[in-house]
């Protein structure tokens, strides 16, 4: 591994104009990490990838690099671009136990986060660094929220977030778990309690549903739920996906883990939007995929299916033909998730879209003073690193507020 991962660092070409700088969404400095980690200055290395992205090992796991840095790479014309992902996972995970717990003093003002997936843990890593208190306020029992709760552990061991959560008790951040905010406490204890500002990063828990006949029966599951718990589920050996994101394929993938034998994937359209990567891997572990199929309703037997009309953009516009039933001992929607609900039916001037995503400012400040929020809760499931993006900059916008206010 050692050294695969140096063979790597020596062929980037550490470019004057870096496309894969140019191609991440949080931007991180990949030449100059490359030149430390070939002058084996390792910690210093970690130190700018976490100051740059505190989510960096998860990321460097998780992202999409086809489609940012290692996609970005200009060697990509030439051949072999570099897997920069590999470095960054060796050196991320280096430092991760070896960070030295640096913050500014505290500076007399708190702040609280409602959420601790990769959104609210960015949010409380950079506040605490820069001196502000921090307590974390999580509904479920353990930290990291879609990453603990949503991504499978063959592909995102659940150890990692055991070691950010001691990382980010070392800082002094505070965690409160169990607690519902919007139904144990409410955003106005907060500010009544002295907290300076709150950030939001509750993610998108509630399944989107399909609206038809059969959703409630016994042999139907939304996927989301799923993931969170798959030993708590009886899917038997046939499965239908319905959808074919992300999350569908982790669905998939999962499901030949725990006792399927065959896994089918149904796309109203004749594309999948997850990512190329993930589908290669649902296809290696076995899974079928089955495109222009609309879904009609769902039996005991299995679901029912009419072929999909398709306009020229491939999308679909209408269904023909006779229905198909297909067997199957579970049927799994996997199509795409929203928020909840609580904190705005309880929070007085924290406004949503008509999506239940949460309105917020330039400095991602939503329209409650002092109430910043980013993440999926604001643009819907988006993927972690552009949840960390987007954290920088309530974070940013937090600080700004707390000290003008």
């Amino acid at each position: 591994m050692a050294l695969h991962i140096v063979s790597e660092a020596n062929r980037c070409l550490q470019c004057k104009k870096p496309l894969c700088q140019q191609g991440c969404p949080v931007h991180t400095p990949i030449p100059q990490m490359i030149a430390l980690f070939k002058e084996k200055r390792m910690m210093e290395a970690g130190k700018a990838l976490f100051a740059n992205n505190p989510m960096s090992l998860v990321c460097a796991i998780v992202c999409d690099h086809e489609a940012q840095c290692t996609g970005h790479c200009v060697l990509n014309h030439k051949g072999q671009p570099v897997h920069f992902y590999e470095i960054e996972e060796f050196v991320s995970d280096a430092y991760l136990d070896r960070m030295t717990a640096d913050r500014k003093p505290w500076n007399g003002k708190t702040a609280a986060v409602i959420g601790s997936g990769p959104a609210g843990m960015t949010v409380a890593f950079i506040l605490a660094w820069n001196g502000y208190g921090v307590t974390i306020f999580e509904e479920k029992d353990r930290i990291g929220g879609m990453l603990q709760y949503g991504i499978p552990d063959f592909r995102l061991p659940k150890s990692i977030l055991d070691r950010y959560k001691q990382r980010l008790l070392d800082i002094g951040v505070r965690i409160r778990p169990h607690v519902v905010m919007g139904g144990d406490l409410m955003i106005d204890n907060l500010f009544r309690d002295g907290y300076s500002a709150v950030f939001v990063g509750t993610g998108v828990w509630r399944p989107t549903t399909l609206g038809i006949e059969g959703e409630t029966l016994a042999n139907v599951h939304f996927g989301i739920s799923y993931l969170a718990r798959p030993i708590s589920y009886t899917i038997g050996e046939t499965v239908a996906v319905i959808g074919m994101g992300n999350v569908a394929m982790d669905v998939a993938r999962t499901a030949f883990r725990h006792g399927a034998r065959r896994v089918m994937m149904f796309q109203r359209g004749n594309k999948s939007p997850a990512s190329e990567h993930e589908r290669q891997y649902a296809q290696l572990d076995g899974a079928e995929f089955f495109f222009g199929k609309s879904i009609q309703r769902i039996t005991p037997k299995g679901p029912v299916f009419r072929n999909s009309v398709l306009n020229e953009q491939g999308r679909p516009v209408g269904v023909e033909g006779e229905e198909e039933l297909v067997p199957a001992d579970t049927v799994i929607i996997a199509i795409n998730q929203g928020p909840k609900d609580k904190l705005v039916n309880t929070t007085h001037g924290l406004e949503a879209t008509e999506r239940g995503l949460l309105k917020v400012d330039e400095n991602n400040m939503t329209t409650r003073a002092g109430v910043f929020a980013a993440g999926d809760v604001v643009h819907g499931s988006l993927t972690v690193v552009h949840a960390v993006e987007d954290a920088k900059r309530a974070a940013a916008g937090m600080m700004r507020y707390m000290e003008n206010g």
